[in-house]
């Protein structure tokens, strides 16, 4: 408890004294990401340091298939880095889709809200942006859930 207090409370310092306004290295952006679910994510600077990203994700486990879509309003913040290029992100929206169970005839509706925080690097020499989030989710249904060990990796091309 004290480590999670800790580290919120970093991230709220943060967030709070960070002035600092990010430039977007890039407009849009569109790739894959790998985590929790899998699947196609396009992100698209809205203004110099807000994003929306949205995410097209799939899991299939032996006892059930899912697929998911994520929309995320992110903000974006500059690290101090040698090319500018390294940005930390924090946000939040909400995910809607649904659960196929293959050992039983059901489906479920699926409906959670959305947080994320992460790191964006832009490759100066190539159009090409990673990021690394961690991405909890306050899931209303099909059962009322915290899903806090969400990570993912995004590999996108910049245009």
């Amino acid at each position: 408890m004290r480590k999670l207090f800790t580290f919120l409370s970093l991230i709220f310092a943060l967030v709070v004294f960070s002035k600092n306004t990010a430039n977007a290295q890039y407009k849009n952006a569109l790739g894959v990401r790998v985590g929790d679910y899998t699947g196609i994510s396009f992100k698209t600077f809205l203004q110099q340091d807000r994003a929306l990203d949205l995410i097209l994700g799939f899991k299939d486990k032996s006892s059930y298939s899912a697929i998911r879509f994520t929309g995320l309003y992110e903000v974006h913040k500059p690290i101090p880095f040698e090319d500018g290029t390294l940005q930390w992100y924090y946000g939040g929206g909400a995910s809607i889709g649904g659960i196929d169970y293959k050992n039983i005839d059901k489906n479920d509706f699926l409906l959670s809200a959305d947080g994320v925080l992460g790191l964006d690097y832009r490759f100066a020499e190539a159009p090409i942006n990673v990021s690394f989030d961690w991405k909890p989710a306050l899931q209303f249904t099909p059962d009322a859930d915290f899903k806090a060990g969400q990570f993912g990796f995004s590999v996108r091309v910049t245009f």
